[in-house]
């Protein structure tokens, strides 16, 4: 699917977003782990939570469909889980495959996870070496990509030091932990995403935060099964977020939307950069911060991102690229090298596509200045398969002049499905046909 975007000054209205998919991920692993059915209330569906719940599915977990927005994952507890017969798919999801390594580890039965080109192209031995150091058997290619081949059994807990603040990894070694003899500790260099750690307090785990170190008594005998309402996802709003700051007139009000701390790194510097936005009616829902979020068109300025700020906002660096493209001066992102192991290199990714709209915007090892404010102009755009760059170059032909092609643009289903009707909405006349 090709997504052909026209400039246009407003954009204008009231939304809500899909479900977070870092929390809907968790959601159905804790669900399948959990003793009993959870219910789990406005999940996303995009496509790497359904591989999620397809592999799930395979190792003999039911989902059950209630209603459009409504399932029932039906618990094995953590060791009824069945062998797969065939190998578990992960698609183009590396939460999928990281967090199902961390559980399937601990396993009595051999498994192995594989997923499509994209996803076998992705660096694993962030897992692989915590999980072998826990005792884990597992087989990976030379370069430690997948597939990553699982023989089941005995594990040690460990300490474990990141070297790279990351919740993918945190979890994975956390949920390893729950099948390990004596305690798992992992410490991280700053914060990173805590959805895990919520949810395995919330079902009884015996896990202890301080500061930066989580600790672990393993084994666990069991988890309770819980009901979830998962909160809208903060990165599919930045999207709408930045384009109603980018427009020239109109107001936007999503609601509904997860402000977890460790995840709203973005809106801090949109307000360091002078973006009018508000929280409103903040409340909490499954334990989770919830929030309405309003955006109108404003005068940005330039800011410096790094440090520990990265991880709060690791997924938002290709929409804060565009922002800074409008911004006035030169906005500075450094210590984002980890943008160059996800669906694409985002920092190349980003670079040659805002370059062929006419930003000015240089390449860094560890990621890119871009100065600005600089008019854009409409043009070709190759998503490189990437859910995150495809929202964020059609955003950027809501500004560019003339029209922008977004090729290859079906990967927004990934995280957001349904993307181009809401842009639409809010933006008549935006959208080629629309």
């Amino acid at each position: 699917m090709d997504l052909t975007v026209r400039a246009t000054p407003r954009l204008a209205g009231e939304t809500t977003v899909p479900g977070d998919k870092s929390i809907t991920h968790r959601a159905l692993l804790f669900g399948a782990m959990g003793d009993g059915p959870s219910r789990i209330w406005d999940h996303l569906e995009g496509g790497d939570c359904r591989a999620t719940m397809a592999c799930l599915e395979r190792l003999g977990i039911v989902v059950e469909r209630v209603a459009e927005a409504e399932i029932i994952v039906h618990g094995r507890g953590l060791r009824g889980w069945r062998p797969p017969a065939a190998p578990l798919d992960c698609g183009r999801s590396g939460t999928t495959m990281r967090l199902l390594a961390g559980l399937l580890a601990g396993q009595s039965f051999p498994s192995v996870l594989t997923g499509d080109a994209q996803l076998l192209g992705r660096p694993m031995g962030r897992v692989v070496e915590p999980l072998r150091r826990m005792g884990a058997r597992i087989r990976a290619t030379e370069e430690n990509s997948p597939p990553l081949e699982i023989d089941g059994g005995s594990l040690q807990g460990v300490r474990y030091e990141l070297p790279v603040a990351s919740a993918q990894v945190k979890s994975c070694v956390l949920l390893a932990g729950l099948y390990a003899q004596g305690p798992t500790v992992v410490v991280e260099p700053a914060p990173s995403r805590d959805h895990t750690e919520r949810m395995l307090r919330a079902r009884g785990a015996p896990l202890e935060s301080r500061g930066f170190e989580h600790t672990l008594a393993g084994p666990v005998e069991r988890l309770s099964a819980l009901d979830i309402r998962v909160p809208g996802d903060l990165s599919s709003a930045a999207y709408l977020l930045v384009a109603a700051l980018l427009a020239r007139e109109g107001r936007l009000v999503v609601r509904g939307v997860s402000v977890n701390p460790t995840r709203t790194g973005l809106l801090s510097v949109l307000n360091r950069m002078g973006a009018r936005m508000t929280l409103q009616n903040l409340r909490s829902e499954g334990g989770e911060p919830v929030a309405d979020l309003s955006a109108e068109p404003s005068t940005l300025r330039a800011a410096e991102v790094g440090g520990d700020l990265v991880p709060r906002m690791i997924d938002e660096f290709p929409i804060l690229a565009l922002a800074a493209t409008q911004a006035e001066g030169v906005t500075r992102v450094r210590d984002a090298a980890e943008l160059r192991v996800k669906e694409s290199d985002r920092i190349s990714a980003i670079v040659g596509e805002l370059s062929a709209l006419g930003a000015h915007i240089q390449e860094r090892p560890d990621g890119f200045n871009v100065h600005g404010p600089t008019p854009l102009h409409g043009g070709p755009v190759h998503s490189h398969g990437d859910h995150r760059l495809a929202m964020t170059l059609a955003v950027a032909g809501l500004v560019a002049s003339g029209s922008t092609r977004v090729q290859h643009a079906e990967c927004v289903a990934d995280s957001y499905p349904g993307f181009e009707r809401v842009l639409g909405d809010l933006a008549p006349g935006a959208l080629e046909g629309g």
